[in-house]
């Protein structure tokens, strides 16, 4: 049986410049993620709706915690299969539409990982977890587009 989780955090509007939402252009598109005993993120919309470019923005947290849930769960199958990380960083990046309407969407996203391994690694096992991984992360299997991956992997 499944067993469910809870999840929570505290999103705080931040941008009322003393009009509150009065006219379109009266008002920040800035807020802050507050999470009891975690430091505060402060976000913006994305630049392209008129949000500070120098915070993130609502599709750079949900790309980001997509590629890190694949990288946790990539760490610990890899360790399962006796593969040796030694290093992991990836730049991953998401393709997404608006519509005439302004709604918009993700259309997919590919993770772009580079993978150090330990000398003499089994490099097709070590990639073959990639598909493994979409099993497990939480992230992608919530998403409704679809995820790839372009993989490259260094010895140490």
């Amino acid at each position: 049986m499944a067993s469910e989780h809870v999840y929570g955090a505290c999103v705080v509007w931040t941008g009322d410049r003393g009009e509150g939402t009065r006219s379109y252009k009266g008002y920040d598109r800035t807020w802050n993620i507050e999470t009891p005993g975690k430091p505060v993120i402060h976000c913006s919309n994305d630049p392209l709706l008129g949000g500070d470019p120098s915070l993130p923005n609502p599709e750079d947290l949900l790309l980001s915690s997509l590629s890190a849930c694949h990288m946790l769960w990539y760490l610990h199958l890899a360790s399962v299969a006796g593969i040796v990380v030694t290093a992991y960083e990836d730049a991953p990046e998401g393709v997404g539409e608006t519509a005439p309407d302004g709604a918009g969407r993700f259309l997919r996203a590919t993770l772009n990982p580079v993978i150090t391994l330990e000398a003499g690694s089994d490099t097709a096992r070590a990639d073959a977890i990639h598909g493994e991984v979409h099993r497990y992360c939480f992230i992608a299997r919530s998403v409704n587009f679809p995820v790839s991956y372009n993989a490259r992997y260094l010895e140490t």
